[in-house]
């Protein structure tokens, strides 16, 4: 029986757009990647695309069954509806709010998949976040943290930019929805800081946008507090406060993000670390449980990768994986929050999260 998932277009080959294809070549797809720019020594088929050429990119898009976008945010919104008007299946990474929500109305006629936010974080940390609610009969709190950090961090900022200074910026000047005392609310970003200890590191905690995904929607009326936290080394969001605000650099997001790229290029020796945690109510008792690890670059192939970029890519790729093993349905919205954890762990690529806790080859 034919998979309804077998050729799959990956937009966007850089290190996170490059793993994803490998990843998803090394499950049994075929796979070929598009970027602006011409890639060479890669085990799958690479293209150059313009991806501001929509019919171009249609074109391309309506040669394969399923597409991942590993694209900025901002060019999401048109391929997903390309992909909705033909049948096609359709990820991303992106951790915009009115991007999702866009692309959540497409989905009520969609006769294909459409899973935004399949990353780590929205994605992977909404699935640990919705495996721990579930344990509990009433959930008092659930507070989700996510961090991707240097391991040997120089400097007052403690930071480097691994990931997209774009996305960065956004998450750090964008408000924050949250779920306090029942109530669905939108908050500031850079407040309510607080103090982490994981691995004998003491570490800091405050809101930024985009984490959350769709959970407050998900869970209100069922738990009474929720809200998504970065990560980050003590004394940086006081900084970053400075920076954006005292300095106004908010009023101008792509200078800031120039600057700070330039001051803080990205390193190979990162680390990811997760902390969630759920208080509840089982048999009438009051606990806590919590989910937290910290995950170092590891090996795939003859290559190394920070941990950045394989948390984020084998995310995507196992849920693409779910679609085509049945644990998700094969059309319409995919909440990442509906994504049984256990069944995420048992894929190809969701067992790479079990991995060695500081790295070797896979």
């Amino acid at each position: 029986m034919k998979r309804n998932i077998e050729s799959i277009l990956v937009l966007g080959l850089g290190k996170v757009g490059t793993l994803v294809g490998i990843l998803l070549e090394k499950t049994g797809f075929v796979v070929v990647g598009a970027d602006l720019r011409q890639q060479t020594g890669l085990p799958f088929e690479t293209k150059t695309l313009d991806v501001t050429d929509v019919e171009q990119v249609t074109e391309m898009m309506k040669k394969h069954d399923a597409v991942v976008s590993c694209l900025p945010y901002r060019f999401n919104l048109k391929i997903a509806a390309r992909a909705c008007r033909h049948g096609i299946h359709y990820f991303d990474l992106t951790e915009d709010v009115p991007t999702t929500k866009q692309i959540i109305k497409l989905s009520e006629s969609a006769e294909s998949v459409l899973a935004p936010q399949c990353g780590l974080a929205p994605g992977f940390i909404g699935i640990v976040g919705a495996a721990l609610a579930e344990k509990f009969e009433k959930v008092r709190s659930l507070k989700l943290r996510v961090g991707a950090l240097p391991q040997h961090p120089t400097g007052l900022l403690g930071y480097a930019f691994n990931w997209s200074p774009e996305g960065v910026v956004n998450e750090y000047l964008n408000d924050c929805e949250v779920i306090e005392d029942g109530v669905h609310k939108w908050v500031s970003p850079m407040e309510w800081i607080e103090k982490l200890v994981i691995d004998g590191i003491q570490l800091e905690a405050f809101t930024t946008s985009g984490g959350l995904g769709t959970m407050c929607e998900t869970y209100l009326g069922r738990i009474e507090n929720l809200d998504y936290k970065s990560i980050r080394y003590s004394g940086h969001v006081k900084l970053m406060n400075f920076f954006f605000h005292e300095l106004l650099m908010r009023e101008d997001r792509k200078t800031a993000g120039e600057i700070l790229t330039n001051a803080k290029p990205p390193v190979k020796q990162d680390v990811v670390y997760i902390h969630a945690s759920a208080e509840g109510w089982q048999n009438r008792e009051l606990i806590r449980d919590e989910f937290v690890n910290s995950y170092y670059p590891i090996d795939i192939g003859d290559r190394s990768w920070s941990a950045i970029s394989w948390t984020t890519a084998a995310s995507a790729c196992a849920v693409v994986e779910m679609v085509v093993n049945g644990a998700i349905p094969n059309k319409g919205f995919v909440k990442q929050e509906s994504i049984s954890l256990q069944a995420f762990l048992q894929t190809h690529n969701g067992r790479l999260y079990e991995s060695k806790p500081h790295g070797g080859p896979i």
